[in-house]
């Protein structure tokens, strides 16, 4: 097998794991591509970027609680007012649950989804006046007109697209990222005044302390030259990495573009960019002792990291990564971790772990944990507890390993304790033991 095709497979596959999707691949495949155990692990750019300790004090132990027992692969989880709970399932539903262990049909009215490799329902957030207005927004990848929806296989999205050149991808009508919003009725059963805010991004939905939205979005890199895992030489066209790298955007909560936004005087940059340079951003959360971003997003071959978001900031993709192309072959021919001009990650691990979902904890319930981050580890399969000294990482403790479970969000409560969402469908409730 050519060291290409190798790297496209094992691309394809790693990224239909990560969603969720059943895979199966011969031994024989496997056994000939790359791992990132079998390279040199790359330097950290300071003390402490990665590889933190365990806290001194651990964690004590904990009570899980199966509140659900299976939900149809889950990806995100949004507490209402009420107690009640909205759940985004990433064939293209969303529901409504609640502590009794009782959750709905699915909600009408959500638009069509397409569910491709890493690509269908995503996030679902509610309004924070929701009490008075009923808003909700919401992420997916929608299907190009007249398509049915539904699910396809990775080679409509991937292998399909890597092997046309650049002005054949950009004719392909594959689909298209969307940032939702709508009304949820009062009998929590529909969808009502369903508009689309946004196009080109959908992961992870963050209200700001100014009332602006954040939205993360995946590298759009069907729209350009290089191969999703990365390329062999530098992209340097500024538009490029602005406009189709992975991006966080930012938004009025009706769709219009804030005035104080870092490119609104670069008319070759899209007007709702944030910061640029972005692979797969599948967490975000607001710092409350700072009021910043931070983002956790996937690396190639290692490399998933954590970035604190800066307006305008560069984060380096595809030039710049801690992790390595997927047949093993440096990124951008280099495999540089510094450039000039590009932001440095807070933390950053090698092997991956594979995040989905991240908080800060601010609740009582477990008070060691306050100011604390916690990330959901996929490939890691635990509860990845980050402790902090201001925007360091100072310890890092995993959580839940025995339970073995790919745990794709991480969610506080409103009495405080912690839910997650596993890839096998539940949604546990953590407590400590008493």
């Amino acid at each position: 097998m050519a060291k290409r095709t190798i790297g496209i497979a094992r691309a394809a596959l790693l990224l239909a794991a990560a969603a969720g999707l059943p895979v199966t691949v011969s031994a024989p495949a496997w056994a000939q591509m790359a791992k990132a155990e079998d390279y040199p692990p790359p330097k950290p750019a300071f003390p402490g970027q990665t590889g933190a300790p365990a806290p001194r004090k651990k964690s004590p132990p904990l009570k899980v609680e199966t509140i659900i027992p299976r939900f149809m692969a889950p990806w995100s989880l949004a507490f209402m007012p009420d107690g009640k709970m909205l759940v985004s399932e990433r064939y293209g539903e969303i529901r409504v649950a609640s502590m009794d262990g009782f959750y709905s049909a699915p909600v009408s009215g959500v638009p069509d989804v397409k569910i491709v490799a890493a690509e269908s329902l995503h996030d679902v957030v509610v309004d924070p006046d929701f009490a008075h207005n009923r808003t909700i927004y919401f992420t997916y990848f929608a299907p190009p007109p007249g398509e049915t929806p539904g699910v396809w296989p990775l080679d409509v999205f991937y292998g399909n697209v890597w092997k046309a050149p650049v002005a054949e991808r950009r004719t392909m009508r594959i689909g298209e990222e969307r940032v939702g919003r709508a009304r949820l009725s009062e009998d929590e059963r529909h969808l009502e005044n369903v508009e689309v805010l946004l196009e080109g991004v959908n992961r992870r939905i963050v209200f700001a302390p100014d009332g602006t939205v954040f939205i993360t979005g995946a590298d759009r890199f069907r729209f350009y030259e290089p191969s999703y895992d990365g390329t062999d030489h530098e992209i340097l066209d500024p538009d490029i990495l602005r406009n189709f790298t992975g991006r966080v955007v930012r938004i009025n909560k009706d769709g219009s573009i804030p005035k104080d936004n870092p490119f609104l005087d670069q008319p070759t940059v899209l007007p709702e960019t944030y910061s640029y340079g972005h692979r797969d951003p599948e967490g975000a959360a607001i710092n409350p002792s700072t009021g910043k971003l931070w983002v956790i997003e996937h690396g190639p071959m290692g490399g998933d990291k954590i970035s604190i978001i800066k307006p305008g900031g560069n984060y380096g993709w595809p030039n710049v990564s801690y992790g390595r192309r997927y047949n093993g072959d440096p990124i951008a021919g280099t495999g540089a971790t510094q450039k000039p001009g590009v932001e440095q990650p807070v933390y950053f691990w090698y092997p991956d772990i594979a995040p989905c979902g991240m908080i800060f904890y601010t609740g009582d319930v477990f008070p060691d944990w306050k100011g604390d981050l916690l990330i959901g580890g996929m490939q890691a399969r635990s509860l990845i507890r980050l402790v902090l000294d201001r925007d360091r990482v100072v310890a890092e403790e995993r959580l839940l390993t025995d339970l073995n479970q790919r745990i794709r969000e991480v969610e506080q409560g409103p009495d405080g304790a912690v839910y997650l969402l596993t890839d096998d469908g539940r949604l546990l409730r953590l407590t400590p033991k008493k």
